[in-house]
């Protein structure tokens, strides 16, 4: 490591790390540095020559002379001045104020942040804003107590919504972008209990964390040399970002903040704890969820309107705006864009006008939670509005759509994406209803009101970032200019049917009742949870 060090900041060696621009990716990387002189000086500045020290302090301090993204990249120079200021180096304490009051501007309510001004709230919530400003509060709270107590005091908030996307299994509910980082997912954790936090004993936060390791390292994820790749739980670059490089799967190694605790730390003194008793629903009104938990079976999903700005990263509209995001069943990203077997349109709303070329929801144009019904509104095209209700659920949940077409669309309504293996599939299609059934789950799709028909599409292979080739039940029609309205009735169940003898008709109601929604010939009532009656007119 210090070879490295010594190379790549001589601005004379063939290795050396170059002179970095604005919003350099370099920029992300000297964070660590940071981080390392303030955590471990004795291992990376205590061996250095004085030329050598003065080589890895200018190459660093380029931080402070280059803009970074106005998102989490504004904590990376706060960090190298975090570092600089723990070594006993100059810093630049305006550069850090000012990008710690930006950072300010990106809080919303409840512990959230979003990840810049309109950004999505996603894993860098936990693994970005919250993991860097739990560093702060612990390495910086005497220089800056204020801060550091209002820090700790966000994080704790968010803990409470942040649990529930973690099952009992020691899986995380994939949703958004970089989830090449993997076991980054439980990094907040490990933050937690670097810092201090106690939002919940030492032992449940190990719980959350040591789960998550073993989950991921049940996944075939690593290359012949024992490489992490990039991909999610097996190798597949078709649903990375245009930023990842082979080194970008070595975020994972945040949560190993843990190691920086001493042995007689409460982590390591405490057994490691289950999950606490947990609500069923959570609703994360910042981060535009419902979190719904199976207690049966462990199975926790994420219900989503939508958000109302968009970006340019790879797959956006899959990693945002699928009406569901599940730990068991994780979402697909398209491969190419013709058909749905390309498109792979799980928990989408997919609708073209009769050319195989599918659009899906991409941002909403308003959208709200009343307890565990969420609306959005959006446009797939400019003549062409679409109102959808969810009433959240597990294992059956309800998806009603209004829409308003000036032309003719083919609308194609999918579940769940369940892989498929070696064991194989069992697939039943009943008119109006398809089901498909393997070891790892089932998946199934029911019409209440206004689709034509029902099949089992099957999604190209690697577009699942669970398994290689997926299945995904899926609800058909076609719908002439006009006014609709199509209801459906979406289920999903992992691991512990026995898929053999599985058929749409064996899954029971769609628990109409449970849900609070009835329908009649012109109406449709959603009864919440906090007894409020929300009437939609069929007109």
């Amino acid at each position: 490591m210090l070879d490295g060090i010594r190379a790549g900041t001589d601005p004379d060696h063939e290795e050396y790390w170059g002179a970095v621009s604005d919003y350099d990716q370099r920029l992300v990387e000297m964070a660590v540095f940071g981080l390392a002189l303030a955590l471990v000086p004795d291992r990376i500045w205590g061996p250095l020559s004085k030329q050598e020290r003065s080589n890895l302090y200018a190459w660093l301090n380029q931080i402070n002379q280059h803009p970074c993204y106005d998102c989490n990249w504004l904590f990376f120079q706060v960090l190298v001045n975090v570092g600089f200021h723990q070594a006993g180096l100059p810093y630049d304490a305006e550069q850090m104020e000012r990008n710690l009051e930006r950072i300010d501007d990106f809080y919303l309510a409840d512990g959230w942040y979003s990840d810049g001004p309109g950004g999505h709230c996603d894993y860098y919530g936990p693994f970005g804003i919250h993991y860097y400003s739990l560093l702060y509060a612990k390495l910086m709270g005497d220089e800056d107590p204020i801060r550091a107590e209002r820090y700790m005091l966000r994080s704790a908030a968010f803990a409470k919504d942040f649990i529930h996307w973690h099952a009992p299994d020691g899986a995380a509910i994939p949703y958004g972008r970089s989830l090449t980082y993997r076991f980054a997912q439980s990094a907040f954790w490990s933050a937690a209990a670097f810092a201090g936090l106690d939002a919940y004993s030492p032992g449940i936060m190990k719980g959350l964390v040591l789960r998550n390791l073993r989950w991921w390292l049940q996944q075939p994820m690593l290359d012949r040399e024992g490489i992490l790749t990039v991909g999610y739980a097996y190798p597949n670059q078709i649903m990375s970002e245009n930023y990842n490089s082979p080194g970008s799967s070595y975020w994972a190694l945040k949560t190993f903040l843990i190691l920086a605790l001493p042995e007689e730390h409460p982590f390591w003194m405490q057994p490691e704890g289950e999950l606490p008793a947990l609500e069923r629903i959570s609703v994360q009104k910042p981060a535009h969820l419902v979190v719904c938990r199976q207690l049966e079976t462990g199975h926790a999903a994420a219900f989503n309107t939508g958000h109302p700005t968009t970006n340019e990263h790879t797959h956006t509209s899959a990693k945002y705006e699928k009406f569901v995001y599940s730990s068991a069943f994780a979402f697909s990203v398209p491969r190419a864009e013709w058909g749905l077997a390309q498109g792979a349109y799980d928990s989408m709303l997919a609708l073209s006008e009769g050319d195989q070329l599918f659009r899906a929801k991409r941002r909403a144009e308003e959208s709200w939670i009343q307890d565990h019904v969420l609306y959005a509104r959006w446009r797939p095209w400019a003549d062409v509005e679409v109102s959808t209700w969810i009433v959240a659920g597990l294992p059956w949940h309800i998806r009603i759509h209004r829409l308003r077409t000036a032309r003719v669309l083919d609308a194609a309504e999918g579940g769940f994406a369940v892989g498929i293996g070696d064991d194989g599939c069992k697939v039943t299609t009943n008119g109006t209803e398809a089901s498909a059934a393997t070891v790892w789950g089932t998946s199934a799709v029911r019409s209440l009101l206004g689709y034509d028909d029902a099949e089992v599409i099957h999604a190209q292979a690697n577009t699942n970032l669970l398994h290689p080739r997926t299945v995904i039940p899926t609800l058909r029609v076609k719908l002439a200019p006009g006014t609709h309205w199509i209801i459906s009735a979406v289920y999903g169940e992992p691991a512990g049917c026995d898929f053999e003898d599985s058929s749409v008709v064996g899954y029971g109601s769609p628990a109409l009742d449970e849900l609070g929604v009835s329908i009649d010939e012109n109406k449709v009532e959603i009864l919440t949870v906090s007894g409020k009656t929300m009437e939609l007119i069929m007109e």
